[in-house]
C-alpha cells in the first residue's frame, strides 16, 4: 500500500514540477533558473511542514504527499544541471547565486514549514 501512495503522489508531482517550472521560467528572460529553484522552496516548505506536524501526519499521507509528490516536485538533478550549465556559458554569478539562494531559500522554507506544522498540531 505504501510503495502505492508513493507512486501515486509521484504521478502528481513530477507533472507539477515540469509544469510550474515551465510556467515560472517562461516569466522570466534570463539565465537564471527560477523555476527550478520555485519547485525546490515549495517542496521543501512542504515537507517541512509534514515532517513538523510529526506524529498527526499518518505514514500513508507521509508515503503520498511527502514521499511521493515533494520527492517528484523537487530536483536535486535539475538543480545540478542547470547550475552546471551556467558556469560552462560563462554565467559564473548566476551559478554561485543558484546553490547560495536554493540552500538559503530551501533551508528556510523547510524550517518555516517546520514551524508552522509544528505549531498546528
Amino acid at each position: 500500500m505504501i510503495a502505492l501512495m508513493v507512486a501515486l503522489g509521484a504521478a502528481v508531482g513530477a507533472p507539477a514540477r515540469y509544469l510550474t517550472d515551465r510556467a515560472v521560467q517562461s516569466g522570466h528572460d534570463t539565465l537564471f533558473p527560477w523555476g527550478t529553484l520555485t519547485v525546490n522552496v515549495v517542496a521543501s516548505l512542504l515537507l517541512g511542514g509534514l515532517v513538523g506536524a510529526g506524529a498527526q501526519v499518518s505514514p500513508t499521507t507521509m508515503a503520498l504527499v511527502g514521499t511521493g509528490f515533494c520527492g517528484a516536485l523537487s530536483t536535486f538533478s535539475t538543480f545540478g544541471y542547470e547550475t552546471l550549465r551556467l558556469a560552462q556559458e560563462r554565467a559564473r554569478f548566476y551559478a554561485v547565486t543558484n546553490v547560495a539562494i536554493s540552500l538559503v531559500a530551501g533551508l528556510g522554507a523547510a524550517a518555516l514549514g517546520w514551524s508552522v506544522g509544528a505549531a498546528l498540531v
